[in-house]
């Protein structure tokens, strides 16, 4: 997808990965960028507007936990902007020790923003179509014990965006679907590690966790915006130390037809 002049909403814009996602969106002259978050950065987004003069550049305060904060946030853009041809769902917490909150915020949070962008973008529906870009996790490819609320969720992420990403559904709603999944980038959410796991006693495994090579923001970005760029409905691709790489999930199971 050739991003110029499309109208983008990113959720958690002001975040780690998802601030210089937003930086590197911003260089492919989008139309319209629509930044979905619980709280503003004033400076930052200050910044944005002034050096991208051509980009209409706003804020939506949307605490992700609540639906009706979701769907104000979307009424409200596409009225401002007329149609809407990528979300982003980027916002996350790493913390296993709010389990409530982990769960709202990593998967309901998503569920919730993707089947209220849907009404906005689905052709069926008057919209035009696009891409919904839902960012999972290494974690979320495969169980880690440290984190296994976390895990579970991010599971939840991928196995949720695949779902949607159906033939039959695209061809019925022109919108496509990828599940990104970082792995260890160095951001906020990798800090205070000790006190985020599922458990409280201490385990091999945080020392271990505490080694793993990490990429930077900014490389983790990148390789984001490419894969919007080169988008293919249904994809999981993992971007891992600079590199991206598409999964393969294979069919575990084939229901048996009584026919």
């Amino acid at each position: 997808m050739d991003l110029a002049g499309k109208n983008v909403v990113y959720l958690g814009g002001f975040g780690g990965i998802g601030q210089k996602c937003v930086q590197e969106l911003l260089q492919r002259k989008l139309k319209t960028l629509a930044i979905f978050d619980l709280t503003e950065n004033g400076d930052i987004l200050a910044s944005w507007k002034s050096e991208n003069p051509d980009t209409d550049v706003f804020y939506q305060k949307v605490d992700i936990t609540q639906k009706s904060d979701i769907e104000a946030a979307y009424k409200a853009t596409t009225e401002r902007c007329g149609h809407i041809d990528v979300v982003v769902n980027g916002s996350g917490l790493m913390n296993d020790r709010l389990v409530e909150l982990t769960i709202q915020i990593n998967l309901l949070g998503v569920i919730n923003s993707t089947l209220t962008a849907l009404e906005y973008m689905d052709k069926s529906k008057g919209g035009k179509g696009g891409l919904i870009v839902n960012i999972s996790s290494v974690a979320g490819l495969q169980p880690t014990p440290l984190m296994a609320i976390y895990s579970a969720a991010k599971t939840g992420v991928t196995t949720f965006t695949r779902g949607m990403s159906n033939p039959i559904y695209y061809a019925h709603t022109g919108v496509g679907f990828v599940t990104i999944c970082p792995g260890f980038t160095d951001t906020g959410l990798l800090e205070d590690i000790d006190n985020k796991t599922t458990f409280t006693y201490h385990t091999p495994m945080l020392e271990m966790f505490k080694k793993v090579k990490r990429q930077t923001a900014e490389v983790c970005a990148r390789n984001l915006v490419k894969a919007i760029e080169q988008a293919k409905n249904g994809s999981v691709l993992m971007l891992e130390l600079g590199e991206t790489q598409e999964i393969d999930i294979p069919p575990h199971w084939t229901p048996k037809l009584d026919i």
